[in-house]
């Protein structure tokens, strides 16, 4: 069954109730570690999700007015701000990523019927409707939940979300083999994520 408005922004807030949950109380050495991303601490991962809350919410203003407004200013600028996140006090960190996943989420329900419909481009260049925007927060919330590496995997993922997901990968990667395997293993594996697929084929990092 064919994903819908309604599923992403329950997949959304169900996501960011779970990342709330996992970071809550973190220190700052447990921003220190690594997560499952090479070369990215928790604090970097962390960084980015309340970077990427900002940069939806900059499509949120597009789809709202009309003015084009890109996700982010420039990549450099982007990473630099995630470096920036990072380094933040761990509380100062925690509520970046509160108060930017609220503002989005606020700021899509402030959308009209028409406003829903208009055309935003991703940093990727991909022009869709505003319709997509709770998807992308979405599949960033969930995945990422995962890789801070903080006991939430694949299979703690809703089930419906991960047929989503699978779909969604299946279509941006092209043809891939076909798997007789569990859904949370196959959304690992199509996500470039670890899972225990041992005749699968390295399909490289995804998101």
């Amino acid at each position: 069954m064919a994903r819908t408005p309604s599923d992403a922004l329950r997949w959304m807030a169900d996501g960011q109730r779970l990342l709330s949950s996992v970071i809550a109380g973190l220190d700052a050495s447990d921003f220190r570690a690594d997560s499952l991303l090479p070369g990215w601490t928790r604090g970097h991962l962390v960084a980015h999700v309340a970077g990427n809350a900002e940069a939806l919410g900059n499509l949120v203003i597009w789809a709202a007015t009309g003015v084009e407004t890109p996700m982010y200013a420039s990549p450099e600028e982007r990473a630099a701000s995630i470096e920036r996140g990072a380094a933040l006090p761990a509380a100062d960190l925690t509520a970046w990523e509160a108060g930017s996943a609220t503002a989005l989420a606020e700021g899509l329900d402030r959308l009209t019927m028409a406003q829903w419909a208009h055309e935003i481009r991703t940093a990727q260049g991909r022009l869709l409707p505003a319709t997509e925007i709770p998807w992308l927060r979405a599949r960033e919330v969930m995945v990422h939940t995962v890789d801070l590496a903080l006991g939430i995997g694949f299979a703690d993922l809703p089930a419906d979300f991960l047929s989503a997901l699978v779909s969604d990968i299946k279509a941006k990667r092209g043809d891939v083999p076909a798997v007789d395997a569990r859904l949370p293993e196959v959304a690992a594996w199509l996500a470039g994520r670890p899972h225990s697929l041992t005749d699968a084929p390295d399909l490289g990092p995804w998101l």
